[in-house]
Parts: C-alpha cells; sequence; structure tokens
C-alpha cells in the first residue's frame, strides 16, 4: 500500500514529465497559430496602392515568412506564402527592375542581366516552395514531369477548390514566369508544359481564383508568338476579363501586350493599354496588382517597347 511520502514523488514526476513534453506541442501551436494569422493579414498587402511602399513590405514579408519556415518546415501556411511572396515579388518588382534595364541598356547589359538573373533564382525558390507544399498531399512531382499526361494523371489527386487551386497557381505562376524571362534558353522552355498544366488544373478547379488570373496566364501563354495558338489565347483573356467584369488591370495588359502585340493591332494595343492607364481604382481587393499593371502601360506605351510589336 501506498503511503503519500511513496506515491508524492512519483506524481512529480510524471506531472513533470508530461509538462516537458508538452511544452514542445505547445510551442508549435502558438508558431502555427501565428503562422495562419500572418496568412490571413497579409491579404492587405493586396489593397496598397504605393508601389514604392509594396516593394519594401514584399521582401520585409519574404524575410520573415522565411525564418518562420525555418522554424516549422512543414507548415502549409509558411510554404503557400513563401511560393506565393516569391513569385510575386519576382514579377512585380524584380521584372519591372529588369525591364527598366532593359530599357536603358538593352538585353546584354550586365545591369539587365542581373536583373534576370534575380528574377530566374526568385522564381526557382518559389518553385522549391511550391513543390514541397504540393508534394505534402501528393508526393510523385518529379515523376510526374516525364510528359504532359503523366502530369495530368499526377494532378487529377488535387480536387480541393478551395486549397488546391491557389497552391497549383502561384507554384504555376512562378514557373510559367520563369521560363518566360528565360526563354532565350531551350532547356527552360522545353519544360514550359509543366507549368501550363499546373495551371490549367487550377483554372479547372476554381477559375474564378483571383478574378480570373488563372485565364489570364493562360492567355499570355497562348499568346506568346505569332505562330502560337493566338485566338485561344483571346478566350482566355476574355473569360479573365468576364470574370472580374473589366476590372483587372493586369489581364487587359497582357491582352495588349501578347495578344494585340502578337497580332500587329496597334490600335488594339494602344487603346488598351490607355484604359489600363486611365483606369483609377476600380479594384481596391486588388489594387497593387492593379498598379503594377499601370506601371507596366506606361512602359510599353513607349516608343522602344512598340518597336517589338514592330508599330
Amino acid at each position: 500500500m501506498y503511503t503519500r511520502s511513496r506515491w508524492f514523488p512519483a506524481l512529480a514526476a510524471l506531472i513533470a514529465a508530461l509538462g516537458i513534453g508538452s511544452t514542445g506541442c505547445i510551442k508549435q501551436m502558438i508558431l502555427d497559430g501565428q503562422i495562419e494569422s500572418t496568412r490571413k493579414a497579409s491579404t492587405a498587402v493586396d489593397t496598397l496602392q504605393d508601389f514604392e511602399v509594396a516593394n519594401t513590405v514584399a521582401f520585409a514579408g519574404i524575410a520573415q515568412f522565411e525564418g518562420m519556415h525555418y522554424l516549422a518546415p512543414d507548415n502549409k501556411d509558411a510554404l503557400f506564402m513563401l511560393t506565393k511572396s516569391w513569385a510575386g515579388a519576382a514579377f512585380g518588382f524584380i521584372e519591372d527592375e529588369m525591364e527598366q534595364a532593359e530599357d536603358i541598356g538593352g538585353i546584354d547589359s550586365p545591369m539587365y542581366l542581373y536583373q534576370q538573373s534575380r528574377a530566374k533564382v526568385a522564381y526557382e525558390r518559389a518553385i522549391f516552395y511550391g513543390i514541397k507544399l504540393l508534394e505534402l498531399k501528393h508526393e510523385g512531382f518529379k515523376a510526374a514531369t516525364k510528359n504532359d499526361q503523366t502530369m495530368k494523371e499526377w494532378l487529377s489527386a488535387f480536387d480541393d477548390p478551395e486549397e488546391d487551386t491557389q497552391n497549383l497557381f502561384w507554384t504555376a505562376q512562378a514557373w510559367m514566369s520563369k521560363v518566360n524571362v528565360a526563354k532565350d534558353d531551350p532547356a527552360m522552355v522545353s519544360e514550359l508544359y509543366i507549368g501550363v498544366a499546373l495551371m490549367e488544373r487550377a483554372v479547372e478547379l476554381d477559375e474564378t481564383y483571383m478574378f480570373g488570373s488563372g485565364h489570364t496566364a493562360l492567355g499570355a501563354y497562348h499568346a506568346r508568338s505569332p505562330m502560337a495558338e493566338l485566338e485561344d489565347g483571346k478566350k482566355h483573356f476574355d473569360k479573365a476579363l468576364a470574370l472580374s467584369g473589366g476590372k483587372s488591370l493586369m489581364t487587359k495588359f497582357q491582352l495588349a501586350a501578347k495578344y494585340y502585340c502578337m497580332k500587329s493591332d496597334k490600335e488594339g494595343y494602344v487603346r488598351t493599354l490607355n484604359e489600363v492607364v486611365e483606369a483609377g481604382d476600380v479594384l481596391p481587393q486588388a489594387r497593387l496588382t492593379n498598379a503594377i499593371a499601370m506601371r507596366k502601360a506606361r512602359r510599353y506605351l513607349s516608343k522602344e517597347r512598340m518597336k517589338n510589336c514592330g508599330f
């Protein structure tokens, strides 16, 4: 029979052991909750209109999520935000520096090549995190990239419109954008179908995501050259504009920069870019994306940019 003097130390030891074991779980719960809250709060960045402020905020946010990922390597929210943040920052800000360098010194200038290299690395980092995020649900990405059919078979496992759409979209956006900035590299171009397959699956799951941005990306893909599938591209652009009520200025910018440029339609090109520049604050939820589109539209109305379309 146990006496107080015998069972109390044993009970105290048990409580201490449980406390030590639960401390790690509690810390993980707090960290996961903080990451989840930070992801939810990050949507406020989409409403910023000041390009320079957003530029600073974007890279500060990346640093924050890199640290969170280090502490919680399998946290889905951290992986998603790193995929989205690296892809978005590369497209919105690093490519902006790259285009400025091109306008000043051309595509052979040291500054252009430097910014191009930065963009590639940023997209590759986004892709790394995106694939890791996707494989938390379904492993086998590398084997699936054998060809278009194996990609589609692998992607069939992604069937959740709410969660899978956004994970697929940002991984696809990074993949397709990386190829776009490195279109002089045949090896990268040969893998474009992977990004396209990811984006097509995202659109299949939820074509309304980010005001039809998946259709915009596919429109740009199909209108990538005068010999590509221009009318298929136009259909995607039209669908994206319908989904956003014509308020997604990035869709209009891409319509001009890709479709009208490749069609050698100067009137449509100039008219659409001017619509972007003069649009105003038409979509507060996507104010930052629209501000980036306006900035690009002004640049693409320059004589040098128009010469690239043969105008």
